[in-house]
């Protein structure tokens, strides 16, 4: 099997997919290889569970640190235990590496190589995440579910860098800043992978899982579907056209002290107050 030569080996170096077959023993699905292979700074993976996502993202990471010298690679999550599964993927293909770029510190958090870069596990939490900068890679896992103050938080991080943005997830709802993101005209580069594109997962588990799991999980959790929240009373369509601005409120015409007016505020009260017990 070929080893790295950070002189020589361009190929390795220009191209991520060669690299991720002949080093790591991995062959990508065609979406993965797209992943790799594109320079768009900002990526939105939505994605099926076990499709791969963490997987491929993991290699991305990695393939950053040993051919960017110097880069610093951010891992970020909900919480600690699961950022950590990813850089635990991290590990595992650094260590597949037949002649890797030597490593100077090597922890469950943390991994500094000799070439200056690193790839560090963040845990979920706002206070916790400030203070990086020059960040040339941020991957933030379970985007659905991260919260959209601690994803303020970390964009500061790629200003002055210029670094990549990739985040991944399972809808969560028509809520937050990954739905905001993956519906906006924003510039995002983005996948939308089922469960059904995905060689390794069978049609006949699909099948027990849609009877298991029920339409409303299914849906969201294999066919990637935005799905309205579990105790939402109105749906999310239902209250844009609520707030249309070509629509005219229902009692705009309503003298406020006459007789009809004072009716219909009274039946709003006491519709409001039945609601509030």
């Amino acid at each position: 099997m070929p080893c790295i030569n950070l002189g020589s080996d361009l190929k390795m170096a220009l191209d991520p997919v060669m690299w991720a077959i002949y080093e790591l023993h991995f062959e990508p699905d065609p979406w993965q290889a797209d992943v790799l292979r594109s320079q768009s700074p900002r990526i939105l993976l939505n994605c099926s569970r076990q499709s791969g996502k963490s997987t491929i993202t993991s290699i991305l990471a990695l393939h950053t640190a040993i051919f960017s010298p110097g880069s610093l690679v951010l891992l970020l999550s909900p919480t600690l235990r699961q950022s950590g599964e990813l850089f635990r993927n991290v590990l595992r293909f650094y260590s597949q590496i037949d002649s890797p770029v030597p490593s100077e510190v090597e922890s469950v958090l943390k991994l500094e190589l000799s070439n200056g870069s690193r790839i560090i596990s963040l845990p979920g939490k706002e206070q916790n995440v400030r203070g990086y900068a020059g960040v040339s890679l941020l991957i933030v896992d379970e985007a659905a579910r991260v919260p959209d103050d601690l994803y303020y938080s970390i964009r500061p991080m790629l200003a002055v860098s210029h670094g990549r943005l990739v985040a991944l997830s399972t809808p969560w709802g028509k809520r937050g800043w990954w739905y905001q993101s993956w519906t906006s005209e924003d510039p995002w580069e983005r996948y939308e992978i089922s469960a059904s594109m995905c060689p390794r997962i069978s049609k006949q588990f699909l099948q027990e899982e849609h009877r298991a799991l029920g339409e409303w999980w299914y849906t969201q959790e294999y066919e990637c579907k935005f799905m309205e929240t579990e105790d939402q009373l109105f749906s999310s369509d239902l209250i844009d056209k609520m707030l249309d601005p070509d629509v005219s409120p229902l009692f705009e015409e309503l003298e406020v002290n006459s007789d009809e007016g004072q009716k219909v505020t009274d039946l709003l009260d006491e519709d409001i107050r039945t609601l509030e017990v």
